[in-house]
């Protein structure tokens, strides 16, 4: 009986996975993380095989018609109920180092921290990697995670300091030129309105063309996309115009307010 009061519990993980229309990613995802105790699976609206496929899979699946990113994680951890929560989208991977550096510290008796940074690698159409890897905190003891904040590009609130885990998060992201003007379209039309929202200075020639130069020096110089070869040339010009259609929505909702009558 002594020993048994003395055996420490072992603590388990609850994987919080995004999902809209990834019938074609979600079973790669759910293999990934199937070294975690609970899966929990969001799926904003999806309107193909995504939510069956989770949920045959044993994943939790909770349906929100919810868009904005942050509102999704946050929803996603209020639904997590284990020790640790590993936040992972559909088109990510987790590298065997990873996966063993998560489970190291889920067994150790005292984890130098209660958050984690994951080193990402970004793979645009198909198996071409980026030179520039992300950090990004992904791995919270529960409890240490405030929120989530931003729209589009989340970020979490905490207080704490981190650690970096060993491994990769493989994100196989941009997986060709139809996907990517679709998630365009989609996202150019949230962050158009909270410029717009935002009392954004009126759109001229001059600032088109400037977003437009600095989204894809940003991308072919500043993380050195040219390494890429035509890869990184694509990417870095597919962002420049992606950069384009956002202020051009813009432009767009500033045209019609200063058409209306006053």
């Amino acid at each position: 009986m002594g020993e048994g009061r003395n055996t420490k519990r072992l603590m388990k993980i609850s994987a919080v996975i995004i999902a809209r229309n990834e019938e074609e990613m979600i079973r790669g995802v759910l293999e990934s993380v199937k070294f975690c105790d609970e899966i929990i699976v969001i799926d904003n609206d999806s309107t193909d095989n995504t939510h069956q496929i989770a949920k045959d899979r044993g994943a939790k699946v909770f349906k929100t018609e919810v868009s904005d990113f942050s509102k999704l994680r946050n929803f996603g951890m209020s639904k997590a109920s284990l020790d640790w929560l590993f936040f992972i989208d559909s088109d990510e991977r987790v590298s065997d180092e990873l996966r063993e550096g998560i489970k190291s510290i889920v067994s150790s008796k005292n984890p130098p921290f209660r958050v984690y940074k994951v080193s990402r690698k970004n793979y645009y159409f198909g198996n071409n990697e980026w030179p520039k890897v992300e950090k990004m905190e992904r791995f919270f003891r529960k409890g240490s995670l405030s929120e989530w904040q931003g729209e589009i590009h989340e970020s979490p609130v905490y207080d704490s300091k981190t650690g970096l885990l060993p491994g990769y998060l493989l994100h196989f992201t941009h997986r060709n030129l139809s996907q990517m003007l679709n998630k365009t379209i989609e996202w150019s039309d949230i962050e158009a309105r909270k410029r717009f929202q935002g009392n954004h200075p009126k759109i001229k020639s001059w600032r088109i063309f400037r977003v437009m130069l600095t989204s894809f020096l940003g991308s072919y110089i500043g993380q050195k996309g040219w390494k890429a070869g035509a890869t990184g040339l694509v990417e870095s010009i597919y962002q420049s115009f992606s950069a384009f259609v956002t202020y051009a929505k813009l432009w767009e909702l500033q045209q019609k307010k200063d058409s209306q009558p006053t």
